[in-house]
């Protein structure tokens, strides 16, 4: 089936979407104990390193015009890559229940209408980007992120005028460990990003232009969470907007952020679902998950679930490690196979080591190190069994 190519201007505002949010904001504001320098610092670098990768990512999937779970046939096999593209179906369940409850519980601080009215309404809404669907949202697109990105300059305006920022908030928190939570929101959408540069005109302006609006929106998002809580003290968001007179337009930021966001979490579960059973279509799995996800947000904890999706999420870190060393490096394609039992077991020990990494700090995080160990393991088991066969 021949898929409607999108533009460079379509990838940017599908990324500058995911990248304002209140999410981003909230982790922000956890980065404060640093001070504002060394903060911006370490939110710049936790980026960059996050955003190469993303770049590295969606390249993969604009040159082989495959999706996220599509490429990762390319390095584990055809059976091998049910275990990434379940788990990445599973994790974005969880995420988007976790996405709609966020925008519910920030919504209703700012109009106490009831978190369940703002979840359904912000699912209805993802409903509704998932009908118009990712080649047709060039327009709707523009007027969302547009008016985003206005209300965003507005909060920019209103965070940081007339204020003094205090040398650094309450709590501890260490350069390291402030890295790590900078790529960890760019690391969140390299199971993802294949799924639109797919489908790129010009494969590596578009993939540029979605890490670099992507780098530039979500600084920008950590920023405003920093410098909040340095200028107020305050680490909610919600109340800050109300504080600052910011009703409506507060409103609209919640939920216009979480519908650009969350519809990218459920596409993609739709997409990745349709690489373990092709019968499957994407728009009909992405409306389920998104009213699964509603119900869950509306009906379950889910706070509590987090803790295992950032365990899933470690999952990917050594998985797009092995990708690309095959792709960029090793230019392998172990497609045609069923398994890929070396790349298999090169990820295996990946995780393994970020689980180990995890309870150590490094001045550039955890991510990047167990990447670059995991990527050297699959160069060499390669060459390995070269030698062997």
């Amino acid at each position: 089936m021949n898929e409607a190519k999108t533009s460079v201007w379509s990838n940017g505002l599908i990324w500058f979407g995911a990248a304002v949010s209140i999410a981003e904001i909230l982790t922000g504001t956890m980065i404060a104990p640093l001070g504002f320098s060394k903060g911006l610092a370490a939110i710049l670098l936790g980026h960059l390193i996050g955003c190469v990768l993303l770049y590295l990512a969606g390249m993969i999937g604009a040159n082989t015009e495959k999706s996220a779970m599509e490429t990762v046939k390319l390095s584990f096999g055809e059976k091998g890559s049910i275990l990434f593209s379940s788990l990445n179906v599973l994790q974005l369940v969880g995420w988007t229940a976790v996405m709609i409850a966020s925008g519910a519980a920030a919504a209703v601080s700012i109009v106490p209408w009831g978190e369940w009215v703002w979840s359904a309404a912000i699912g209805v809404l993802i409903l509704v980007w998932i009908a118009i669907g990712i080649q047709n949202l060039d327009k709707l697109n523009v007027v969302a992120v547009g008016g985003l990105f206005l209300l965003t300059v507005v909060l920019s305006v209103v965070v940081f005028r007339g204020g003094t920022l205090s040398a650094q908030a309450s709590g501890g928190m260490s350069f390291g460990a402030a890295v790590e939570m900078s790529v960890a929101m760019p690391l969140s959408w390299l199971p993802l990003i294949s799924d639109y540069t797919r489908y790129a005109e010009k494969k590596k302006a578009a993939t540029f232009a979605s890490a670099a609006v992507y780098f530039v929106g979500s600084c920008w998002m950590y920023v405003i969470g920093m410098g909040a809580t340095l200028l107020t003290g305050e680490s909610d968001i919600a109340k800050i907007m109300v504080t600052a007179g910011l009703g409506v337009a507060g409103l609209l930021i919640v939920i216009l952020s979480t519908v650009t966001t969350t519809f990218l979490d459920v596409y993609s579960a739709g997409v990745s679902a349709v690489s373990i059973n092709g019968k499957w279509g994407e728009k009909t799995v992405a409306a389920i998950v998104c009213v699964v996800g509603t119900l869950m947000a509306i009906f379950t904890p889910v706070e509590q679930f987090e803790s295992f999706l950032y365990l899933i999420g470690s999952v990917f870190a050594p998985m797009i490690a092995v990708l690309i060393a095959d792709a960029f490096v090793l230019h392998r394609d172990h497609s045609q196979s069923l398994y890929c039992w070396s790349n298999l077991v090169v990820w295996a020990i990946g995780f393994v080591l970020y689980r180990i990494f995890m309870q150590y700090e490094t001045p550039v995080g955890n991510t990047l190190p167990v990447m670059l160990i995991t990527m050297v393991l699959c160069i060499a088991a390669d060459k390995l069994f070269a030698k062997k066969a």
